[in-house]
């Protein structure tokens, strides 16, 4: 089987991290900033950033419907921190200023932008993950908080009680920075959702 090409949106935020550590593993990875990159993907990262700054240059490059679209045919997306807010259809705690904030809408989860605080809250916490033996060493930074989930999500690990990952068929979302440990294990996890979706699609 030929091994599956994997994306990173690298249109701010800690992209190069996610790229660097899927290559680790040894996955052939592209960097996506227009809709064309994302032909032949089978999997593609949204990084942490600034959610809307990131949701603003998603429209600037006409990237939203296309992303979409890439979701619908069959890839598999893994948001981190920025990223989860992104694929969630329900956001809470977008400043007035942006009014209702654009979002990709994948995903039935409903996320709290900065509910871990601001930088100076930053934080690192071992996290018990569903499929890990071993806690995950879960970077924080202002970091969003999933309030509610729907039929159909699976929760992957809480923060006292907080649900911080969650999985719904192809997408995945984490309110925090996996890419900033060097433990590989939930890139792992994503690799392995990417080569279920492949043999499901094949």
């Amino acid at each position: 089987m030929t091994q599956p090409t994997l994306g990173v949106l690298a249109l701010q935020g800690a992209f190069r991290e996610h790229r660097q550590r899927l290559e680790t593993l040894g996955a052939t990875v592209k960097e996506v900033r227009l809709p064309a990159d994302l032909h032949g993907l089978s999997g593609l990262i949204i990084p942490g950033g600034e959610s809307t700054t990131m949701a603003r240059l998603m429209t600037d490059y006409a990237l939203l419907q296309p992303v979409r679209d890439f979701h619908t045919r069959g890839g598999a997306i893994w948001g981190t921190c920025a990223g989860a807010i992104l694929l969630a259809r329900d956001i809470q705690g977008a400043p007035p200023q942006f009014g209702v904030q654009d979002s990709l809408s994948l995903m039935d989860i409903q996320v709290r932008r900065n509910a871990f605080g601001r930088q100076v809250d930053s934080f690192t916490t071992p996290l018990k993950v569903t499929g890990l033996e071993q806690p995950f060493p879960a970077v924080f930074i202002r970091a969003p908080v999933i309030e509610s989930v729907g039929e159909g999500v699976e929760v992957l690990a809480q923060h006292n009680g907080q649900v911080v990952l969650a999985r719904q068929g192809r997408l995945m979302a984490s309110s925090f920075h996996p890419e900033l440990t060097p433990d590989p294990r939930l890139h792992e996890l994503f690799l392995d959702l990417v080569n279920e979706t492949v043999l499901e699609t094949a």
